[in-house]
Formats: C-alpha cells, structure tokens, sequence
C-alpha cells in the first residue's frame, strides 16, 4: 500500500501547489516558486495526509497543510542552496533556483513559499479558526528560531568552529534543520483532529534523526544522479556527520534502531498506521 499512497499523495500535493499558484502573476518570482515546487519525495505531505488519515480527517479536509509543509520545505531548500548558505547547484536533478535564475529571484521566491505555506493553513477547509490558528504556530515554531532557521544557523557556525561538532551537538542540530518540520507534518492530523500529538510527535522524532543519518550514508554512498545532488560533499568539506563520527556500519545500525522506535511510537494506532510504518522504513533504504 505504502507506494501507491506515496504517488497519490505525490499526485494530488502538486495539484494543491499548482492551483495555489494558478492565478498569480506570470513574473519571474513565481515561476521560480513553481520551479521549486516540482519534484521531490513529498513524504512530509504524506505524513500530513497519512496522520490526518489516522485520526478520522478526510484528505480532502487536510489537503492544505500537506501543501503548505511543502511549501515550506521547498522555500528552505531554495535558500539553504544560495552561495551564502551551503552553496549547491544541483537540487532534484534541476539546477537550483539561484543558478537558473539569479540570487535575488532565487531569495525572494523562497520568501514568497514561505508566505504561501502560512497563508494555505488559514485555508478554512481545514476546519475550525482554533484548529487552523493551532497548525499556523506549530508551523512557525518548526520553521523558525526554535526549529529549522535555529538548526541551519548552527550547521552554519559548525563550518568555521575551532572543532568538529560532537555527536550530541548533530543530534541537536538536525533535531532543528531536519527533524522539526517532520514534527509538524506527522502532528498535523492530530492537530485538526483536537487529539493527543505525543505518539506522533514520538514516531516523527526518530523518523526524523533516522532521515538525516540516512542523509548522510547518501552523501558517502549515494549516486548523483539518482538523488538529484552532489554528493560526496561533506566529506570534501571535512564536515562532522553521523558517518564521520559513528562510521558507515554504525551509522546504518543506528538508523535503523530508530526506526524501529519510530514503528514502536505507533502501536497505540494499531494496523492502521501500518502505511506510516513503511514510510519510516523507506526513509532508510531510499536512494534519493
């Protein structure tokens, strides 16, 4: 079931993205936003849609919130490849926003995402004003200061620090760059429902730590033309990672613990949340 799930989800996110951009201006910003939204796993939106699923919430009804964190996710792509931020020319197989446009263009569509993925959670298809006011500051705790901005902050610090970082000091990194967006997206089902987020919030941590090991084993492993960047990257930078601080073999053995954890974090939900069990095991056998 899971694959078939994920190309839905894949299928019906971009027409979500799509229409959200229908009608405006055919500008060089928005042409780079649509630009930046083509492509790409759409496993956070799956978690949207696949939480929302679990807690009795239409796709119909939480459509919204699975484009909006793919929205947002695609404005931090955009950004964190600029010349001043880590610098990549290659994203999905495309060549970034900054190269086929320029750095200006390429800042302000990542803006404009960010805007558009606020602006879908007020959609009131997504219920009740307290609900969708509930999933606009989850969204902003997750992108901001205490989330993904704070994460990429400190990964950028790491590159002129007098030492590596600790293992610890990753953890928390990627807890922020990584793991907080996962957050939102396996919360946001609960979140519309008025329900209990603990085991999602559980399920979406190890998830999320086992999706950047992975990350990780991929730049050392990974082929460049199937996951659409360059890799090898950290390596030639001497950037601390899971693998340069664990090593392959215990890297690999640690993802795959948590994503055991993440299975574990599920049992309350029984069979049904068996599609978010093969999410989590996809995300450490992926080769994109």
């Amino acid at each position: 079931m899971f694959p078939e799930r994920l190309v839905e989800a894949q299928r019906l996110v971009q027409e979500a993205l799509n229409g959200a951009l229908a009608a405006r201006a055919d500008v060089p910003v928005v042409d780079a936003m649509r630009y930046a939204l083509q492509g790409g796993k759409r496993l956070r939106a799956f978690l949207v849609l696949e939480g929302a699923a679990l807690h009795g919430v239409a796709a119909e009804a939480a459509m919204p919130a699975a484009a909006a964190v793919e929205a947002l996710h695609a404005y931090s792509l955009v950004h964190d490849d600029l010349p001043c931020m880590d610098d990549d020319d290659m994203r999905r197989g495309l060549p970034t926003v900054h190269v086929q446009w320029d750095e200006a263009t390429a800042v302000l569509a990542g803006d404009a995402l960010q805007t558009l993925a606020f602006e879908l959670c007020c959609d009131p298809a997504l219920g009740a004003p307290d609900r969708r006011v509930e999933l606009v500051a989850s969204l902003a705790r997750a992108a901001g200061a205490e989330g993904m901005v704070l994460g990429q902050a400190l990964d950028i610090a790491a590159e002129t620090a007098a030492r590596p970082l600790t293992l610890e000091e990753i953890t928390a990194l990627q807890a922020g760059k990584t793991g907080a967006l996962f957050a939102f997206a396996a919360e946001a089902g609960a979140i519309l429902a008025g329900a209990d987020r603990e085991p999602m919030r559980r399920y979406a941590q190890a998830l999320g730590l086992a999706f950047q090991i992975a990350d990780d084993i991929l730049d050392v492993e990974g082929d460049a033309t199937k996951t659409g960047k360059r890799v090898g990257k950290d390596a030639a930078a001497g950037k601390a990672t899971f693998v340069s601080l664990m090593g392959l073999a215990s890297a690999k053995a640690r993802a795959a613990e948590l994503i055991e954890e993440a299975c574990g974090a599920l049992q309350p939900y029984g069979d049904a949340a068996e599609n978010l069990r093969q999410a989590a095991r996809f995300v450490i056998s992926r080769e994109t």
